[in-house]
């Protein structure tokens, strides 16, 4: 994966992104995946949209991929790595932050968004793909008029104990380091630091092959189950249109 440096600058708050990211910023209103799908063919890799929200952090980043989609779609992965790795950057020290494959963030159990992802409609599994988006939503602040234990199965940062912290140049960061470590060390590297972050169930083998399915078996038996990437990448799991965010 590539990114390569643009000429617009943000007239923002302050968010600090390294080189080679540009930001874009929306109001409120915006929808940061959605906008950088629009403008990906044309702004390029590296841009870096948010939305500033007091509710939730909202934020997508371009890619060009050197590769075929059907391989290239594994930079989902380089993405909740990045993700997840952001949130544990401030996570107080007893919070566990852990994936549902592939797409959703929990944090002690509690849904708090999730990463997606968008490519051109035309393209073809077998070629290099214009863009990659990946996108990714957390929720920060938990509905005022919502009781505990109204929804035991969502949560938020604030609900968890998380401080104030610069979530986008976080992700930024460590999406830079993920991509490298794939470059570097292959795939399977990558693949095996995020299926670390997947809680296990007892006496179950995970596996990530070369074109990015998961592979499950269950230990002393020959099955394996298939569950395919591009398929579960169609309709993000944790995200409610609804409600235009992470689901309760």
């Amino acid at each position: 994966m590539r990114s390569t440096p643009t000429s617009r600058v943000s007239v923002a708050e302050a968010i600090h992104l390294p080189p080679p990211f540009t930001l874009v910023r929306l109001r409120e209103s915006g929808d940061a995946f959605a906008h950088a799908c629009r403008i990906a063919p044309k702004s390029g890799a590296g841009t870096l949209v948010c939305v500033g929200r007091f509710d939730l952090a909202e934020f997508a980043v371009v890619l060009e991929p050197g590769e075929p989609l059907g391989t290239a779609r594994r930079a989902f992965y380089a993405g909740m790595v990045a993700l997840t790795d952001a949130l544990r950057a401030y996570a107080p020290p007893h919070k566990t932050v852990a994936i549902g494959w592939p797409d959703t963030v929990v944090i002690d159990g509690g849904l708090v968004g999730g990463g997606r992802m968008g490519w051109p409609t035309s393209a073809r599994e077998d070629e290099p793909p214009a863009w990659l988006v990946f996108g990714a939503m957390i929720r920060t602040v938990a509905m005022a008029d919502q009781g505990p234990g109204v929804h035991p199965l969502a949560s938020a940062l604030d609900e968890e104990g998380f401080g104030e912290a610069g979530a986008v140049q976080s992700f930024a960061r460590h999406l830079m380091r993920a991509i490298d470590s794939w470059q570097t060390d292959g795939f399977a590297s990558l693949a095996r630091d995020y299926l670390s972050r997947i809680p296990r169930e007892r006496r179950t083998v995970l596996r990530i092959d070369d074109g990015g399915d998961l592979l499950t078996r269950s230990i002393g038996a020959d099955r394996i189950e298939r569950s395919v990437l591009a398929k579960a990448l169609g309709t993000p799991s944790w995200f409610d249109p609804k409600l235009g965010g992470p689901r309760l």
